[in-house]
């Protein structure tokens, strides 16, 4: 039995997009040939796994198909990293100057990882003040104290109550499962400018909350339960989502050896379903680091959090210290996710979805 090749082989793929890289880079600028490279160069690459007897008009379909993706591919994610680059930027410009386009290693410092000053501020001489680290920066620092301790908390409290609402509504016998889901997935799909409008009029309510006369509004504790409200969705799907596939015998089996309520849960029921948690409880995180229209909402000056002081940033006192931030964000953005997708695939190999 012959095993059938495919129609183009990796090592011609490599050989045709170098040979297109060089001709292109030769004819026009190097920005033109990169994007051709990118959109029609990384399609190619991946021809080589359709089979030898797949027809012209299979491989034709494949190719443009392939083509739309990774323009739109390009489309999505260019805007973020056009940020990372201009985070380097020596000079105080939002835009890549000739000394960068010419990759000279002149026109890139990390000035604004290091240096900053009060958020761009001028001195009467007319040159900018360099006295002040970027972490030393009271406003900066108190804004990364809010956001991480806001963040924390409400996806702890998210994730508990997140998970209590997927446990009762993965019981079959559950009444309104559908109405109650929708209800409480509702912060996701309803516009968020909406949602922080409701909050803010609730919280604002005067002799309605205990301990708290004047309302919520303005508070730590308003700020993390409208972040956790905003977080309860993600748990809630992929909690659910976890519990689609589980094995309701085992927990008939520990009620019948004895075990309580408690222990069913910690011992049976949580080792099975944590990666739905964890999944959860990293997208409510996320959530809550990078909300601002709450924020704008219902915080004070003293609640300040990153996106927020971001936002102010750009309407006040444009710097580039906020791409610095900005890019920071997205780093640890990648990290959460790349987590998010170890943890989804050891819950696919923990369920029997994918080979261990």
């Amino acid at each position: 039995m012959t095993t059938q090749k495919p129609f183009i082989t990796r090592p011609g793929t490599i050989a045709l997009y170098v040979a297109t890289a060089i001709v292109f880079l030769l004819t026009f600028s190097p920005a033109v040939a990169l994007a051709f490279i990118l959109v029609f160069g990384i399609p190619l690459f991946f021809m080589h796994e359709m089979p030898a007897y797949t027809t012209t008009g299979e491989k034709i379909g494949k190719y443009i198909f392939l083509t739309i993706c990774t323009m739109i591919f390009i489309f999505l994610i260019t805007p973020i990293l056009v940020i990372i680059p201009l985070s380097f930027n020596a000079e105080p410009y939002f835009t890549f100057t000739e000394g960068m386009l010419s990759l000279d290693p002149s026109a890139y410092s990390l000035r604004w990882y290091k240096d900053i000053v009060q958020f761009g501020m001028l001195d009467p001489t007319g040159t900018e003040n360099w006295w002040s680290d970027m972490w030393n920066n009271s406003t900066w620092v108190r804004a990364a104290r809010n956001s991480f301790f806001i963040a924390l908390v409400s996806t702890i409290l998210a994730t508990a109550f997140g998970t209590l609402a997927a446990l009762g509504l993965s019981r079959p016998e559950m009444p309104y499962r559908s109405a109650i889901t929708s209800l409480l997935i509702s912060p996701m799909i309803v516009p968020l400018v909406i949602t922080a409008t409701g909050m803010f009029f609730f919280y604002s309510q005067k002799n309605l909350f205990p301990f708290y006369p004047d309302g919520l509004s303005k508070t730590y504790l308003g700020i993390i339960l409208a972040h956790a409200t905003l977080g309860v969705p993600f748990v809630i799907i992929t909690v659910t989502a976890t519990l689609s596939g589980f094995d309701r015998s085992l927990i008939r089996a520990s009620q019948g050896l004895g075990a309580s309520g408690t222990t069913t849960f910690f011992k049976v029921i949580m080792p099975l379903i944590l990666p739905g948690m964890i999944s959860g409880a990293l997208f409510a995180f996320i959530t809550s680091l990078d909300e601002v229209v709450a924020v704008i909402f219902l915080a004070d000056v003293d609640q300040r959090t990153i996106p927020r002081q971001m936002f102010s940033g750009i309407r006040e006192q444009i710097s580039p210290t906020i791409l610095a931030v900005a890019t920071l964000l997205v780093v640890m953005s990648i990290a959460l996710l790349t987590a998010l997708e170890l943890l989804r695939r050891r819950s696919e190999r923990l369920r029997g979805l994918a080979p261990s």
